[in-house]
C-alpha cells in the first residue's frame, strides 16, 4: 500500500521550485493542489507538520500555515484535530477544478463510442436474458468473449485458446493482479519512462523497488535498449512493463531489433515481460505492423494486457490478460481476494463487438487522424519553439513544450477553461516538466480552443521554468 504520510524532504523534491511573483502561501498551495490534482500526492496522504514544512522550505510557518488554511478552503485538504493535515479530493460540484459547462477536458485520452455501440448494446441485451438463471459472479470471463479474444490473438499472429485468457474489470485491474501474484515486496520491477502512470502506481503498491529505462521521442528507436539491457542484468527485475505498440504517452512504437533484443535480455534474466497492448491496434498510417509481443517470445516469458476501453469504449470497464495456462490459474486464484467478477452485459457487449471489431478500428483511425493532423498544424502555428513529433498511431502526442514549465502551465490554464496533465504526472520524482500529453482524440475546434488557451496560459507560466530533475536509468 501507498504510505499515509509524506516526509518534509519528499514534499520538497516533489514541489520542485514553486515560488512564484504573487504571495508565498498562494504559490505553495497552488503547487500543492496541482500535485494532488495530478495524482502525484495522493488522496489521504498527511501533510508534513506546519512548522517541519516550514523549516524545509526555508519560510515562515505563517506561510505555511495560510496555505494549508488555502488547501482547506478549496476543498483539497481536511484537518482533525490530532491527526494533521491530508489532502482531499473535493467532491465535483463543490471542487474549482471540476470540469463544468464550456470546459475542455485534454486530460483523457478516450474516444466516444463507435456508431454500432447501440446495435452491441441491443444484441447483448437480448443474450443476457439466457444467463439470468445463474448467479451473474464471472470471475474468469464468459466463454463467448474469451473465445473472441482467442481469435483475435490468433488472427493477428498469437495463437491463442480461450483458457488462455482471463477477462478482469479494464486493464488497471489487469496491471493490479499481475503485480500482486508476481511481485513480493522488496522485488524489482521495471518500468519505462514516461509511462502509464496508474501502471506505476499499481506496481509500486504491491510493494516493488522500481527501476526504469527511458523511453524518448527524439532518438531513433524510441528505447534505449543499451540501458534496458544493463539495467536488466544489474537489477535482475521479476517483472518488466513495457508498451511495446504506440506507448503511453510517447506514441512510439519498438521496432523489430528492439522487440528481439529486449525478449533476449528478459530471457535471459528470468525476467517476466508484462506487454501492455492496450494501444496496439490504434494504427493510423504506421509503416509496419507486428504481431503480438509474445508471438516473438523465443524463450521469454510473456504476459499480455489488453482492453476494450481504448479501442471500443471506455464506458465498458473490460480487460483482459492472455498468458499461458498456468500463469491464467495462478491470476485466477489471486483474483478471487479482489473483487467477484466482471459485469456480464458488458462482457456481451465487447463480444458483440468484436464481431465488427474491424469496422470499429476504421472509424477509431480515421477520428485519430483528423485529431492528429489538427494537433500538427495549430499547435506549431501558435507555439512555433513546440515540437511535436508526428505519431503513427495511438491515443495522444507526447509535445516538447521547450521550458520545464508544464506544471505551471497546467494550473495556470485550468483558469482559462483547459483541463490538461501536465508531464510529471508520467514520469518519476518530477521528470518531464518539459512535456505535455495532447489526446489525438479532439477535433478541429476543440484543438483550436485548447491551444488559444494555452497562449492565454504560457506568458505567465513560462516566467518560472523549473530546474529539470535528471532522468533516472535506476532507482534501487
Amino acid at each position: 500500500m501507498a504510505s499515509t504520510a509524506i516526509g518534509s524532504r519528499s514534499l520538497l523534491e516533489l514541489l520542485g521550485e514553486w515560488r512564484t511573483d504573487g504571495p508565498s502561501y498562494e504559490a505553495l498551495s497552488d503547487r500543492i493542489r496541482l500535485l494532488v490534482i495530478d495524482g502525484r500526492l495522493l488522496s489521504g496522504i498527511r501533510l508534513p507538520a506546519e512548522r517541519e514544512l516550514a523549516a524545509q522550505l526555508k519560510v515562515s510557518r505563517t506561510t505555511v500555515t495560510a496555505a494549508y488554511q488555502r488547501l482547506r478552503e478549496q476543498g483539497f485538504a481536511v484537518s482533525r484535530q490530532g491527526s494533521g493535515t491530508r489532502t482531499a479530493l473535493p467532491g465535483r460540484a463543490a471542487s474549482p477544478s471540476a470540469p463544468t459547462q464550456g470546459v475542455l477536458d485534454f486530460t483523457k485520452a478516450a474516444l466516444p463510442a463507435p456508431s454500432m455501440m447501440a446495435d452491441a448494446v441491443r444484441r447483448a441485451s437480448e443474450q443476457v436474458v439466457s444467463l439470468l438463471g445463474d448467479t451473474g459472479y464471472d470471475t474468469v470471463g464468459l466463454p463467448v468473449l474469451r473465445e473472441a479474444i482467442a481469435r483475435r490473438y490468433t488472427a493477428r499472429g498469437l495463437p491463442t485458446d480461450a483458457d488462455e485468457v482471463l477477462v478482469t474489470v479494464g486493464a488497471q485491474q489487469a496491471i493490479a493482479l499481475i503485480s500482486r501474484a508476481l511481485v513480493s515486496r522488496g522485488d524489482r520491477a521495471l518500468i519505462e519512462v514516461p509511462t502509464y502512470p496508474h501502471a506505476y502506481d499499481a506496481i509500486g503498491a504491491a510493494g516493488a523497488r522500481i527501476v526504469t529505462t527511458p523511453v524518448s521521442v527524439d532518438s531513433r528507436d524510441g528505447w534505449d535498449v543499451e540501458t534496458f539491457e544493463s539495467v536488466l542484468r544489474r537489477t535482475s527485475p521479476s517483472v518488466a512493463y513495457v508498451m511495446p505498440d504506440f506507448q503511453n504517452p510517447t506514441g512510439r512504437s519498438m521496432t523489430a531489433s528492439v522487440r528481439r533484443r529486449l525478449l533476449d535480455a528478459a530471457a535471459a534474466q528470468g525476467t517476466v515481460v508484462v506487454a501492455d497492448e492496450t494501444p496496439a491496434e490504434l494504427d493510423i498510417d504506421r509503416p509496419e505492423t507486428y504481431p503480438p509481443l509474445a508471438a516473438s517470445a523465443n524463450g521469454a516469458r510473456v504476459i499480455t494486457i489488453g482492453s476494450a476501453s481504448k479501442t471500443m469504449w471506455g464506458g465498458l470497464r473490460i480487460g483482459w490478460v492472455r498468458a499461458d495456462r498456468q500463469t491464467i490459474r495462478r491470476l485466477h486464484a489471486v483474483r478471487a481476494n479482489m473483487d467477484l467478477g466482471t459485469p456480464v452485459l458488458d462482457q456481451l457487449v465487447v463480444a458483440a463487438l468484436f464481431e465488427s471489431y474491424d469496422t470499429v478500428l476504421a472509424e477509431r483511425r480515421l477520428v485519430l487522424a483528423r485529431g492528429r493532423s489538427a494537433i500538427e498544424r495549430i499547435v506549431p502555428d501558435s507555439f512555433p519553439e513546440w515540437n511535436v513529433p508526428h505519431v503513427h498511431g495511438g491515443l495522444a502526442a507526447w509535445v516538447n513544450i521547450g521550458a520545464p514549465v508544464s506544471s505551471q502551465l497546467a494550473l495556470a490554464v485550468r483558469s482559462e477553461g483547459l483541463l490538461i496533465t501536465a508531464g510529471p504526472r508520467f514520469g518519476v520524482d518530477g521528470a518531464f516538466e518539459r512535456f505535455l500529453r495532447i489526446p489525438l482524440t479532439r477535433d478541429e475546434s476543440q484543438v483550436e480552443r485548447a491551444v488559444a488557451a494555452l497562449q492565454r496560459a504560457w506568458p505567465a507560466a513560462s516566467r518560472h521554468p523549473l530546474p529539470e530533475p535528471g532522468m533516472l536509468a535506476a532507482v534501487v
